[in-house]
């Protein structure tokens, strides 16, 4: 019994030791982890260690507080550490590479598991791909047709040379859309489109944002596809902005939208009967766009989101004289016209408040 309780404290000093990179999950940076990778000297969180109990040749985990720990096993783990892995396993993670956090879906993790410790596709011994290689790939992806809504399955070509995406909805003939790099975002939306591998891929077109969603039965596949765009991203604006410093250029290479969710619309006149909309923030855009339905393909609307300087600004409730349900609100106040909207719950409400001074308080840029 001293034995595993003296050892359960050599484990959680470890844990927290200054220097070590172990205060956090070696995988995804979740605070605090209490699990840990005996093969591999790692502390990971709980999320991570379900992954890695799908390794067994590679990996075995245990509880820091909960599983007995011999002897030996806790010199392994004094030896090694999360930075000691990550020296090793990430040597060679090349920039456009996404590396996810906790708050990213499933398959992000679980490719970034498997790419690392059981392919050791960053090893110091591995030869880096240049991004235009990497951003060039061909295959099929189901996606979602924007009239009847099933997904079928399509041939996607991505050329990082030519600085386009493209894809083919028959076997012969041209591509049924030419999709320039510059303009192109990817983003995993697994709740959204419903399956555990589910991309959302916009880009401009006439002017508008088109969405495309797209599957793939294999995680390594999709995750694949998602770092191709992302190489094929990162060769587009380090050719276009050469001087720009790498730690602003990344961001940059693709973004998620910091808040999505149904709110409820009035028009102008903030007369007309309240509608639910799917509205989507993009603080890269500065836009605040509302859909009909969440799969819809392109927005119904859009409202700019600038700053306070400008003129906008949101609010809780609503302005004096308009009725509204027994709801939460807000109003976003823009120089040309007051939009309001109402949440959810006040949660929902806090957040959207939240998210929308954020892109406020954001300096413009060039």
């Amino acid at each position: 019994m001293m034995d595993r309780d003296s050892n359960k404290t050599v484990l959680l000093e470890l844990q927290r030791a200054a220097g070590t990179g172990n205060s956090r999950c070696a995988d995804c940076g979740m605070p605090d982890p209490e699990w840990a990778s005996y093969k591999l000297g790692i502390f990971i969180c709980l999320n991570c260690s379900g992954i890695h109990r799908n390794l067994p040749q590679i990996s075995k985990v245990k509880s820091l507080r909960l599983d007995f720990w011999e002897n030996d096993l806790i010199e392994f783990m004094k030896k090694h550490g999360n930075l000691c892995a990550k020296a090793k396993y990430e040597a060679k993670v090349p920039p456009y590479y996404y590396i996810p956090q906790f708050c990213d879906c499933l398959v992000l993790k679980e490719q970034w598991i498997r790419a690392k410790y059981e392919r050791e596709e960053f090893v110091d011994t591995r030869v880096c791909q240049d991004p235009c290689s990497a951003g060039s790939r061909e295959g099929f992806l189901w996606k979602r047709g924007r009239e009847n809504r099933h997904f079928r399955k399509r041939r996607f070509l991505l050329s990082a040379r030519e600085g386009v995406m493209k894809y083919y909805t028959k076997e012969f003939g041209g591509p049924k859309a030419i999709i320039s790099i510059e303009n192109l975002n990817a983003m995993f939306q697994t709740d959204k489109i419903q399956h555990a591998h589910g991309l959302q891929i916009t880009y401009n077109t006439d002017g508008r944002r088109r969405n495309l969603f797209v599957y793939h039965e294999s995680g390594k596949e999709i995750v694949d596809w998602f770092n191709a765009i992302r190489a094929a991203r990162y060769h587009y604006l380090r050719t276009t902005f050469p001087n720009v410093p790498e730690p602003e250029l990344i961001p940059r290479i693709t973004r998620n939208y910091i808040k999505e969710g149904y709110m409820e619309k009035t028009g102008p006149k903030q007369k007309e009967p309240f509608k639910v909309r799917w509205f989507c923030l993009d603080s890269q855009e500065r836009n605040l766009m509302y859909f009909k339905k969440p799969l819809d393909a392109f927005a119904q609307g859009q409202v700019l989101i600038g700053t306070m300087d400008e003129g906008y600004e949101v609010r809780a409730g609503v302005p004096q004289g308009v009725r509204v349900k027994k709801k939460p609100a807000i109003t976003v106040v823009t120089p040309m016209r007051e939009f309001v909207l109402i949440c959810e719950n006040e949660r929902e409400q806090r957040e959207w408040i939240d998210a929308l001074n954020g892109v406020i308080a954001q300096p413009l840029t060039g």
